[in-house]
This record gives C-alpha cells, structure tokens and sequence, in this order.
C-alpha cells in the first residue's frame, strides 16, 4: 500500500515496527512527545528527560525511547517534505495502526507547525557553503635562482569559505599564471551569465 507522508511509496517496515511501540503509551503523552521532537527538528533542542518522564509509565527503555523519536522525526519531517495535510496523514496513520486519540494529537502538532516546519527544511536542504571574503594580489618574477630573466606575473588568490554543515571558515591560497588566470577569469563570466540566464 502506497501512503502520501512517504511520498507515494510503502511504509519503511521500521516505521510500522514502531508505531505499536507509540500505542503504548496515552494520547496525552503521545501529543507531549511530539512537541518535543517538533521542537528538535526546528533546531530548538530536545528535552531527553523530559521524554524519559513521558515515557516512563509505559517502561520504554533506551532504545524504544530512541526509536519513538526516531520515527514521529521520520513521520513529521517527511509528511512536511511531501506537503501533506493533517487529515489525510491521521487517516495514514490509523491505517497503519496508530489510535485515532494518538493520530489526532500527533496531527494537531503538525498542523500547527507545518509551516514553520517545511521554512526549516528548506533552509537546510541543499545547503552549500558560501565565499566569506577573497583578496588577491599580483607577483612579478623577474628572475631567480634557476633562471636569470623570468618577468612573469604570478597571481595569487586567497579565498575564504564557509562551510555549510561545519560553519567554520576554511582559507585557500591558489598561485596562477596571467594566461591560466585569463582562462579562469573567462570560465566564471560564462558561468555567471548561464546562470543569470536561469533567473
């Protein structure tokens, strides 16, 4: 069976192993549990206590706590990916064998952060890392220890990036020929006009 929270394709069969591990616990925990993992996955942190206190009365163990987190992260993040709504995911959801007192809570929280949800995972897929500053400055070799005359210029360049999982900024020195330099310099003006071109 297709489902649309999992972009028209089956359920992962881990997904379906835990959901009977989510009906163990009350609805009213149930929609407790999903404001915490909502909360991860804007990137405002979980509360692992928090959701050891939750599921304490249902005995979960580490890894059933885990799994729980695991797979309310999967079902929300990927029901916002495929732009569901909230009806036909508690439909999903029941069809697969979550409660209807669990799919609505679960689907009130969703519904409430839907959009903040799909803004966050827009702003973290795909991401590159972009040039923070680059600086250059131009050499002249008139000549050294292995020739008497050179008179070439050298360019060097200094580009500084930031990288877009590890956000520290990375320095790169490269040294060019004029003639190397010219081929470079006429590549990134193709490319910047094919990409003008796709606006």
């Amino acid at each position: 069976m297709r489902f649309r929270f999992c972009g028209d394709l089956d359920c992962p069969d881990w997904v379906l192993a835990e959901i009977s591990t989510l009906a163990k616990i009350s609805s009213v925990k149930m929609k407790l549990l999903c404001a915490q993992v909502l909360k991860d996955l804007l990137g405002e942190g979980i509360d692992y206590d928090k959701v050891a206190k939750l599921t304490a009365d249902a005995k979960f163990e580490s890894g059933d706590i885990k799994a729980s987190v695991a797979v309310l992260s999967f079902i929300f993040s990927s029901a916002a990916k495929h732009d569901v709504d909230s009806e036909s995911l508690s439909s999903e959801l029941q069809q697969l064998g979550l409660p209807k007192e669990h799919t609505t809570g679960l689907c009130k929280s969703y519904e409430d952060k839907h959009s903040a949800l799909q803004d966050k995972l827009r702003e973290t897929s795909l991401r590159l890392g972009h040039l923070e500053a680059i600086s250059w400055r131009i050499d002249y070799t008139l000549s050294s220890s292995e020739l008497r005359e050179v008179n070439e210029p050298v360019i060097q360049l200094k580009l500084q990036a930031k990288g877009a999982e590890s956000g520290s900024t990375e320095t790169t020195v490269v040294s060019v020929s004029s003639d190397k330099f010219r081929v470079l310099l006429a590549e990134l003006k193709q490319a910047q006009a094919m990409m003008n071109a796709l606006q």
